[in-house]
Formats: C-alpha cells, structure tokens, sequence
C-alpha cells in the first residue's frame, strides 16, 4: 500500500507530523501542488487526482487542513476504487465568514456522504475549523471522528512535528503495518 500525504495551505514544513511521516516510514510521499500560497478548488483536486492515478496499487491518503478538504473534494467527484481510506486531520472551514481570504477559492466544502473510509481529526479549538462544524462535517461525510483536546489546529505551531499518535491511527485505518525507512516494524495492526 502507498501513502499520499496531501498538505494544506502554505505546505507543511520540514517539522510538520505530515513530513516527519514522509521521512521516517516507507510508502510514503507527497502532493505537490503548483503554488502552495494559492489555494484554488479545481486545480488542487486536479493535482490530487493526477497524483493517486500515477500511483500503482493501493493508496491511503493522509490530508491536513487544506489538504483534508482537498482529499474530500476529490473523493465526492474523482474517487479512484484504490484508495482504501482517508485520515483527514483538520480540515479548514473554507466557508466559514471569518477564513482566511487566501483560502476561501477552495469552497464549497462537500455536502455528500464520502465514497471511502474516512476518519476525521478534530481539535476542540483550533481555530480555522469550530468543533461543531468539524463534528457536522464528521456526520456528513459519513467519517469516525477523534477530538483531541486543546490541539488547536494540529499544526508544527501547535506542538505536532513528530507525532506518533497519527502513525497509529494510519495503521489502524489502513490495516497495513508501517516500517521505518531503517526496516523496524512499528505500529502494527
């Protein structure tokens, strides 16, 4: 199995959970978008897709923030049957009054059930995504939720680089045992 990360906004940095994962388990890469300060609906999921469908096999896609959003956009109008399932880690409300005008051109956010396994992470107050709406998303979507307290917006600023609680989560979800680029097994099934 692959797994896709999809970053959000402005990319994730070198001490972001997203690139710690990319750098330490095998099977991992990432969406590259063209401009990471121009988050822009059509052209982020067409990016996606093109990525999932340059992939051989199976993939699960592991979204932040933007990235969520895109990973949900794509699978409510692009889903390829090889992707097993999503971690979608706080997703930005792009429709909320108050978003940042620099990624409002990614609304609307899907008002569909998801044709994938998806499992939402929400913080209770991270503030690009209220924990009401992330839940009404949840329900929406048809995704598990897990709302980690005082998280914020599960960011490097908020304290999330090397995060080995998301690790878990993507075995669990994925049902794959994750090895380390060394070839240690961690986070069996």
């Amino acid at each position: 199995m692959h797994f896709l990360t999809v970053p959000g906004y402005t990319g994730s940095g070198p001490d972001h959970w997203q690139t710690h994962l990319e750098n330490t388990y095998e099977g991992f890469s990432r969406v590259v978008q063209d401009d990471w300060a121009s988050v822009e609906r059509d052209r982020w999921v067409a990016t996606l897709d093109e990525t999932v469908r340059g992939i051989d096999g199976e993939v699960f896609l592991i979204g932040h923030s933007c990235g969520s959003v895109t990973v949900a956009q794509w699978a409510a109008t692009r889903w390829d049957s090889r992707v097993v399932g999503a971690l979608l880690v706080a997703p930005a409300d792009v429709e909320a009054a108050d978003t940042l005008p620099a990624i409002k051109g990614q609304a609307p956010l899907p008002a569909v059930a998801l044709p994938l396994k998806t499992h939402l992470v929400v913080s209770d107050n991270d503030p690009f995504l209220s924990l009401e709406r992330g839940l009404a998303l949840a329900e929406t979507w048809g995704s598990s939720v897990e709302v980690i307290p005082g998280g914020g917006h599960l960011a490097t600023r908020d304290g999330y680089g090397e995060w080995s609680h998301v690790a878990r989560l993507i075995g669990q979800l994925s049902g794959n045992t994750l090895e380390t680029t060394d070839g240690r097994v961690r986070f069996a099934q």
